[in-house]
């Protein structure tokens, strides 16, 4: 009886082929690997009660995700896994992770209206890496669609080790919780304009005096990380506004959405 003949062989000629087997790039996926360990890491702090380590879990985390598109950039191991696994490394840091701390530290103590703020965050990062994954070809790539999720999550867990190495009761500041909730989780899903940096230029030289400004910015965080690094990000997280205000009392374009392909024309639809 003969045998039936494989994808793999080519019995005319008698040699045989082997398909070359589909791979990940292990280098930019070990970065967002770390990444997700880093949120998860974070919920379990939380969950220990060690809340100003479950900050920090967040922040790594929040490094490492800046560095892995960066790594597969420079060393061409862009791919389409790559970017899904980082969408759901993303979700997982910096949307339930920065809700389920905010909600075991002070959102708990309000009943319903706690779980509905942590809830809320939650929802409002799944929607924001969902429109950021459609809208990557159509929205200006000076400007993020929104406020980006590591801020939004910076926001939430900076507010949190800022407060706990204050040693504040958590209690006494559950409605602030709410707030800072409410306001980083609705302001990623707006089409407020925040400023991405993505045209900043790494390979090109700079005067000596930028190289000075990032030395003593290092040194101003080593200070006191939690308080200057949640001054930055709360000037961060509240820029788009200023940018969005400023454009519209100029009578400039204030969506960062161009023309799209795929979808109806969206140009004035996010004034």
């Amino acid at each position: 009886m003969q045998e039936a003949s494989t994808p793999h062989d080519t019995p005319d000629d008698g040699v045989v082929v082997r398909k070359r087997r589909k791979g990940i790039y292990i280098l930019p996926n070990l970065f967002t690997l770390a990444a997700l360990f880093g949120g998860f890491y974070a919920v379990v702090m939380a969950m220990n009660g060690r809340f100003d380590l479950a900050a920090t879990g967040v922040f790594a985390a929040m490094i490492l995700d800046s560095l892995d598109g960066r790594v597969a950039r420079m060393t061409n191991t862009q791919s389409a896994f790559g970017e899904q696994m980082d969408s759901l490394s993303d979700m997982v840091s910096f949307g339930a992770a920065p809700a389920l701390i905010a909600y075991e530290w002070a959102l708990k103590g309000l009943g319903r209206w706690g779980w509905i703020a942590a809830f809320v965050y939650c929802a409002c990062a799944a929607l924001r890496l969902a429109r950021f994954n459609v809208n990557t070809s159509v929205v200006d790539k000076r400007y993020f669609q929104g406020l980006p999720s590591p801020a939004a999550a910076a926001l939430v867990a900076g507010f949190i080790w800022l407060m706990t190495e204050l040693e504040f009761k958590p209690y006494d500041l559950s409605w602030a919780m709410f707030a800072i909730a409410l306001y980083a989780g609705l302001t990623m899903v707006t089409n407020v304009p925040f400023y991405s940096f993505k045209d900043v230029q790494m390979k090109k030289s700079v005067p000596f005096v930028v190289i000075v400004l990032i030395a003593l910015g290092f040194a101003a965080i080593s200070t006191h990380p939690p308080s200057v690094l949640f001054a930055l990000f709360v000037i961060y997280g509240t820029s788009g506004y200023f940018v969005y205000f400023w454009r519209k009392a100029k009578g400039q374009p204030t969506s960062v959405i161009s023309t799209s392909i795929d979808e109806p024309d969206e140009r004035g639809l996010h004034k």
